[in-house]
């Protein structure tokens, strides 16, 4: 049995004692070894309750509550809802300057990205503006994340807009497919809301990097494609968003459907877009000129439209957009009948998407900030933000990774940014909008395409390549997916391939041959060390993954055919036949009833070839499952040991140095 430290005088004196007796030799003439120890036995509800808290309460979150007052309790449970309680307590003017600077800043981002969104989802202009007034508004009193900024995104909004359009036309059933996107956003909110507060956000850790890279990517690219419509002022454009659909329509319109004066427009725009962005990327001081870029593109664009007419000329603008703050929709959402469905579906799709985006881009600010982010709190937040939004006529908002950098940039403080943002939306809604009467729909398409370039990672998609083959075959058929089929399919390409990599992983486990490192009595794999070798009479194999139903036949067929290749090996060079097998059982976190079956006829097929089984090191949760089915006795407790070197030693004792 194993030799257990407490603070008793006595028993820390004997196990110093023990611990010195492990470099003598025993009455036998090898040295001593020490036992695994055996786990006291534990409770099954406390069992079942701990596993529960690591996975849905790892973080722990209610360890403020404890020993505080009924009133504290209180206080304490409604700044958890609403953060802004607990900071804005030290909020001050110095950082008001830093958010003031940055909520105008990104404001400037999101009109004119926020206008060509909503065109991207085939709705009315106003409906993006709608879309950055009231979910920031309600974000900044209930996220956590200081730096995320708060609107609609390219992704969702085209995958909104392909997924909508197929249930109904835009133009011809234009009033029913507003309905049937605000119900679709209030079941977006409703998913993300309940992931929270359930606590299911590992959930959306099932995504994989590599999926969302090449999802993105291939978002990216399709976004740019449909912009063609508005870049070359094609009137007759597919409905389709695959890259064959969208080239045949560009080229057969070639001839009579573009419009140079629109070309013109967009691709001078464009290439201006793209030098602000390069500029800002090339020096972090002048962040504030591709933030800026797209609402001088506008102003400019309107103006030249409007001084010389250009709209007469079949250049095509937005003409108008609607004055004044957000309607009420609650009335307009369906709660019954066949679009009921469909706006669910819809809406848990997009509502996952927008989540995944956010959460990412929330983490990745707060990690360069070093504060921590409650993921759960984040989709309770985006959540509430998308029921509230569906009730006023928006659509699906969520975190904008490109105005999320621009507001980091600018030195954003808290969450007051979106406050800011939010209230110059607000004006702009009120008073300028129609102005925006003359803008052309080329700039928009400018502005689309320079925001969405950034989505294409040839860095990532390069080091998935480098890293992992099977992660880079998940990101190019998430890719591939989005551009050749749709975003739906290339999304579906992303999550089986995601969870086609976790079951590989789940039921082929990887096994290897262990070998002792020279002049050390460290055993590692072999292929990793070639100059390791292996000792005469013993395979030592060790089990990199926890052993169930999924992989136990596979591991148990796995070792008994490296057995048998290691007996032909050494029937053909006259060596000494294998004796023992020891099974280096450190990885093995856990173990089932199926496991220990396996592990029961791997010892029953070692025994008929006159094998000993011989295990090294099993975990707590293995050993006391192997003493508690009676494996263990089974096999002996002589053939369990802490470590490989102590088995090799105890039955190979003339190969230690």
């Amino acid at each position: 049995m194993s030799h257990r430290v407490n603070d008793n005088p006595e028993n820390m004196a004997t196990d110093i004692s023990r611990v010195a007796s492990s470099r003598r030799y025993s009455e036998n003439g090898l040295p001593y070894v020490h036992k695994v120890g055996v786990p006291p036995k534990t409770n099954l509800l406390k069992e079942i309750t701990e596993t529960v808290k690591e996975t849905f309460f790892h973080d722990d979150p209610l360890r403020n509550f404890k020993d505080q007052s009924k009133s504290k309790k209180l206080l304490l449970g409604i700044q958890a809802v609403f953060p802004i309680l607990e900071w804005g307590r030290s909020y001050n003017f110095s950082k008001f300057k830093g958010d003031l600077i940055a909520g105008l800043t990104i404001a400037t981002l999101c009109i004119p990205q926020d206008i060509g969104y909503a065109k991207l989802a085939n709705l009315d202009a106003q409906f993006g503006l709608y879309s950055s007034f009231v979910p920031p508004l309600v974000y900044a009193f209930m996220g956590s994340s200081r730096d995320i900024a708060i609107g609609p995104v390219a992704v969702v909004s085209l995958l909104l807009g392909s997924m909508l359009q197929q249930e109904l036309d835009p133009v011809k059933q234009k009033h029913e497919y507003q309905r049937l996107a605000f119900t679709a956003t209030f079941f977006a909110g409703v998913t993300q809301f309940v992931l929270g507060f359930f606590r299911l956000g590992f959930l959306i850790d099932f995504l994989s990097h590599a999926a969302i890279v090449g999802f993105m990517g291939g978002a990216a690219i399709t976004i740019s494609l449909q912009q063609l419509k508005g870049l070359l002022g094609i009137k007759k454009f597919t409905k389709k968003t695959d890259i064959v659909s969208v080239m045949k329509s560009v080229f057969a319109a070639a001839h009579h459907g573009w419009n140079w004066q629109t070309i013109v427009i967009g691709l001078s725009f464009l290439a201006f877009l793209l030098v602000a962005k390069f500029i800002g990327k090339k020096n972090k001081k002048y962040f504030w000129v591709p933030a800026i870029a797209p609402l001088i593109s506008v102003i400019l664009s309107t103006f030249f439209v409007f001084i010389f007419h250009a709209e007469k000329h079949d250049v095509q603008i937005v003409r108008h957009i609607d004055q004044g703050i957000n309607p009420p929709s609650v009335n307009e959402i369906y709660f019954s009948g066949e679009y009921l469905t469909k706006g669910f579906r819809i809406g848990v799709i997009a509502g996952l998407i927008a989540l995944t985006e956010a959460v990412a881009i929330g983490r990745t600010f707060a990690a360069m900030k070093d504060y921590s982010l409650d993921g759960n709190k984040e989709m309770v937040a985006l959540g509430t933000m998308n029921i509230v939004g569906s009730m006023t006529s928006c659509y699906v908002a969520t975190g904008s990774f490109s105005r999320s950098a621009v507001n980091y940039m600018a030195g954003c403080q808290t969450a007051v940014s979106n406050i800011v943002m939010s209230c110059v939306v607000l004006l702009t809604l009120e008073l300028i909008t129609p102005l925006f009467k003359y803008t052309p729909n080329a700039i928009l398409a400018s502005i689309i395409i320079s925001a969405v370039i950034g989505l294409i990672d040839i860095d990532a998609m390069t080091l998935l390549y480098k890293i992992d083959k099977f992660d880079f075959v998940a990101c190019m058929g998430a890719f591939l997916g989005v551009v050749f089929q749709s975003v739906e399919i290339g999304l579906l390409i992303a999550v089986a391939i995601s969870f086609a990599k976790i079951l590989l992983q789940v039921t082929r486990p990887r096994i290897v041959v262990l070998g002792k490192v020279p002049r050390t009595r460290v055993y590692r794999n072999m292929q990793q060390y070639p100059e390791s070798t292996k000792v005469p009479g013993v395979l030592i194999v060790r089990v990199d993954s926890a052993i169930y139903f999924s992989n136990s036949n596979y591991m148990r067929d796995r070792i008994l055919r490296w057995l048998t290749d290691e007996d032909e090996m050494l029937k053909e060079t006259n060596q000494q036949k294998i004796q023992y097998l020891i099974v280096e059982m450190s990885p093995v976190t856990d173990i089932d009833t199926s496991g220990i079956h396996s592990l029961e006829d791997l010892y029953k097929s070692l025994q008929k070839r006159n094998v000993e089984l011989v295990l090294a090191n099993p975990g707590t949760m293995v050993i006391d499952k192997l003493h508690a089915s009676g494996f263990a006795d089974m096999i002996g407790e002589d053939k369990i040991f802490l470590t490989v070197a102590d088995a090799v030693m105890t039955f190979a004792p003339k190969m230690e140095p």
